[in-house]
């Protein structure tokens, strides 16, 4: 069949919705811009003074700190191991928590609208409070080490990793969930049958990037007294130590491409 020629009314309708298309995102960009431009005049970004000013300060830190000091080496291995535990420690808490949490946030899965509203604003909640933060209520609570750590982990990604959780289950190709449904299954076998292996690559792609990013949140929480190696950081830059700390940095940033090479091999072979 010969394609029908538009007429000259139908292309001018369609040049003007598509120039008033790219007018609107235009526009947006500017916008986003903008905000981008006062965000940095308003943090003192432009003010070139004060890093003129910083500039020697800097360069003095930078020449304590070389070369880097690595005679207490044995000593960072425990913390450091402490630091891996409690990066999957708090992973897993974090996955067992966040997935029944997922089902009810999101909407093709959660039993009520009251439940799904809920369930949103939980993790909500947990996202707004910092890892930071956790770790500082938990050391006050439980004392010091890596527990404190682990918890802070695990309540800060809960709300993250549930919510793309939610994201990926509420994707789904709903022909399958419509068919079990159907075909009498009960909620939890339309979960386990027809939402779950939709969705198992995508949250497995998720959990391995938490963790990767657990193990960096955990040499930070550290600081704070949650165990690891960021509590041997502290303690160097306490000691005014600054070849000490470029050499555990260096470490932290080792085991930091190592763990990201481990867990782009594990994405691959989930694939």
């Amino acid at each position: 069949m010969n394609a029908v020629p538009l007429r000259t009314t139908d292309y001018a309708a369609l040049l003007a919705a598509h120039r008033a298309r790219a007018g609107r995102q235009l526009r947006l960009a500017l916008a986003v811009v903008a905000v981008c431009i006062a965000s940095l005049a308003l943090t003192g970004f432009f003010d070139a003074q004060r890093f003129v000013e910083g500039a020697p300060a800097i360069a003095q830190l930078a020449s304590e700190m070389v070369p880097p000091d690595f005679t207490r080496w044995p000593q960072w291995l425990r913390p450091l191991l402490d630091t891996l535990a409690m990066s999957i420690a708090g992973t897993a808490l974090a996955v067992v928590v966040s997935l029944p949490l997922a089902l009810l946030a999101a909407p093709n899965t959660t039993p009520h609208p009251v439940v799904y509203r809920a369930a949103r604003t939980l993790l909500a909640a947990l996202r707004s409070v910092p890892e930071i933060i956790l770790g500082i209520l938990f050391v006050a609570a439980v004392g010091f080490g890596a527990l404190p750590g682990v918890l802070a982990l695990a309540c800060h990604s809960v709300g993250m990793v549930a919510k793309f959780y939610a994201e990926a289950i509420e994707h789904v190709d709903p022909k399958p969930i419509e068919a079990a449904r159907a075909a009498g299954a009960s909620p939890l076998q339309v979960i386990t049958h027809a939402v779950l292996p939709q969705v198992l690559p995508q949250l497995a792609d998720i959990t391995i990037y938490r963790w990767e990013y657990h193990f960096r949140a955990s040499a930070v929480l550290g600081i704070v007294g949650a165990g690891g190696i960021g509590f041997e950081l502290m303690a160097a830059l306490r000691l005014i130590k600054y070849d000490e700390v470029a050499a555990i940095l260096l470490t932290i940033l080792a085991c930091v491409v190592v763990v990201d090479g481990i867990g782009a091999m594990l994405r691959r072979k989930l694939k």
